[in-house]
């Protein structure tokens, strides 16, 4: 059975959890821990769900989750498809790893600042070499040498808040039941991988196996969102990703999201996005990278 909680222990010679991961496709359910996550995804993307929200991923994003806060990678239909491995290098600590007062030190301030704000997830949205090659590293170092590492990746991050986007608005609550977890799980699962046909309400109560009235009721109140607009959200989210590229047009966006319609494509873009989809494409271009997620 599927866990929501994964408790994450330390090696004998090791006071923090460091997993490289080299699998076909991401196969974590939606689970937290008593630790913080620190993720950097070397290859892969899909979409991630934590919190409750959903965002593109892909690779060399890295990420900080706090205790507590729930989570899951799922890999789209299109990565799977390819064969490609999905890899991924973890590092797990407690606040109180190295003494229970450590990061109450005045030096140590910025990076008690981060792990505060990890509490809403936070991602990186700057791609930068040093880190990735420290992740690399901390996976071949033991002893000292490994903890060093970590406080400098911290370090690092700390002085990066400019570049680091909280992905939830408040601290989200915790999912307390193992079954809840699984089920809803499956149903998202079922989500990402048909958005771009047409999931409905009926097949993913049955994947639930729950009868469609129930299942509704359910659904809205662990998402606060219809199935249908939990299916829209997916699908503007993939649009944003595809919108940053130039080889895509608006309508081929539209057709590639799943929208049978341009004009309710724009639509549903606006109300998600608080923008359209040839306006977020400039602003995106303006900004040099920048991508908006704030308005999910």
């Amino acid at each position: 059975m599927k866990s929501i909680f994964q408790h994450q222990s330390a090696t004998a010679d090791m006071s923090f959890v460091v997993r490289e991961y080299l699998q076909p496709h991401f196969t974590s359910p939606f689970h937290f821990h008593d630790s913080y996550e620190l993720i950097i995804i070397s290859r892969s993307h899909g979409k991630l769900y934590v919190g409750n929200k959903i965002l593109n991923f892909s690779d060399g994003e890295i990420y900080l989750f706090g205790p507590g806060l729930s989570h899951c990678f799922l890999n789209d239909r299109s990565f799977k498809e390819t064969g490609e491995i999905a890899h991924a290098i973890v590092i797990f600590f407690k606040e109180d790893f190295l003494g229970k007062d450590f990061f109450t030190k005045a030096e140590l301030a910025r990076i008690s600042d981060l792990l505060q704000l990890s509490a809403v997830g936070l991602k990186l949205e700057l791609s930068d070499p040093w880190l990735h090659d420290k992740f690399h590293a901390i996976v071949q170092s033991k002893g000292m040498e490994a903890l060093l590492s970590l406080l400098q990746i911290l370090h690092r991050l700390s002085h990066m808040r400019a570049h680091l986007h909280s992905i939830n608005s408040t601290i989200p609550k915790i999912w307390p039941k193992q079954g809840d977890s699984d089920r809803l799980e499956k149903v998202i699962r079922y989500i990402i991988d048909h958005f771009k046909e047409e999931p409905n309400s009926k097949e993913a109560a049955s994947v639930a196996c729950m009868n469609e009235a129930a299942f509704c009721r359910y659904f809205k109140r662990r998402t606060e969102k219809t199935f249908s607009q939990f299916v829209n959200y997916v699908r503007v989210t993939h649009a944003t990703n595809l919108l940053t590229q130039k080889k895509w047009s608006i309508a081929g966006i539209c057709y590639e999201c799943g929208y049978k319609n341009i004009s309710y494509f724009n639509r549903q873009f606006k109300n998600v996005m608080g923008v359209t989809p040839m306006e977020y494409r400039m602003h995106h271009s303006n900004a040099n990278g920048a991508i908006i997620e704030e308005a999910i």
